[in-house]
């Protein structure tokens, strides 16, 4: 028996009311009449993480003009941009518009640009960008499926997948072996694996009898193969996964493997809403 969760209207819940701005001034202010902060716009751009980005300037890696360029500098129109002696036409991401896709990963793709043994990667499969690039928010092994997270804002994927947010994943699990309610306390106060302690935020039984059951898993955090290696401690085997929700984002049934939903524009503000842009 397959899980059939059936998703909410929208892929988003409806934003709360945004709190009041605070008043910033000018050289506080992210964008001003000078123009945009480097980090920010080349994050969002995808070119790195914020904190990368930061490190290249440290690094005096960043040009403007041909000067080594300082933290915080606001580019401006007819600036000259190099990045490792690379020039980068940076205006042209200051005008790309914020776009995600929630991908319906199949088994057997891989979430990567390339793949040197020529196995199948979800990029070949999104729609071709004119400026800047997908980015995954986050990856699913060869042998999991479902939603996987596809942005060209790089500010946008960084906080999705910053430990400091704990953004819930959560998986539909068909367990293969004997699974009682002392296995699911065990789960959800802790485990020692190699890596660490972990632990299920939530986990409940879903369907299934006999040897095959399915259950839904929710974790926060998006280290390796947590899922399976969470139920693997236990003794039993994992036999089928599935991301179904991303945060506040769940798969649509209407999406199948291979296929994508592009969020619309309320929807798309209020993902960005919860991670604070």
């Amino acid at each position: 028996m397959e899980p059939n969760r059936k998703p909410k209207s929208t892929p988003v819940r409806k934003p709360k009311p945004a709190p009041a701005a605070k008043k910033v001034s000018p050289s506080t202010d992210s964008v001003t009449a000078a123009g945009e902060r480097i980090q920010k716009l080349l994050a969002r751009a995808g070119l790195g993480s914020r904190r990368e980005i930061e490190r290249w300037i440290g690094e005096g890696k960043l040009l403007v003009n041909g000067n080594p360029v300082q933290l915080g500098y606001h580019l401006k129109p007819g600036d000259h941009l190099q990045i490792n002696g690379r020039i980068v036409k940076w205006e042209k991401y200051a005008e790309q518009p914020t776009r995600v896709l929630v991908y319906h990963k199949p088994v057997g793709e891989l979430v990567t640009r390339r793949d040197p043994e020529g196995r199948p990667v979800i990029f070949t499969q999104l729609p071709r960008l004119q400026v800047g690039r997908w980015i995954a928010v986050g990856r699913l092994d060869i042998n999991t499926s479902g939603l996987i997270l596809v942005t060209n804002n790089g500010e946008l994927a960084n906080r999705l997948m910053h430990p400091s947010r704990e953004v819930e994943r959560e998986y539909a699990v068909r367990i293969l072996g004997e699974v009682d309610d002392a296995m699911l306390e065990r789960l959800k106060q802790g485990v020692e694996l190699d890596d660490g302690p972990a632990h299920f935020e939530d986990v409940s039984f879903y369907a299934g009898e006999g040897a095959n059951k399915w259950f839904y898993a929710t974790v926060k955090q998006g280290r390796n193969r947590l899922v399976r290696r969470l139920w693997e401690s236990q003794g039993v085997k994992v036999s089928r996964l599935i991301r179904v929700r991303y945060g506040d984002i769940t798969l649509p049934e209407r999406v199948r493997a291979h296929s994508f939903y592009e969020l619309e524009p309320k929807e798309l503000q209020g993902l960005m809403e919860f991670v604070g842009l």
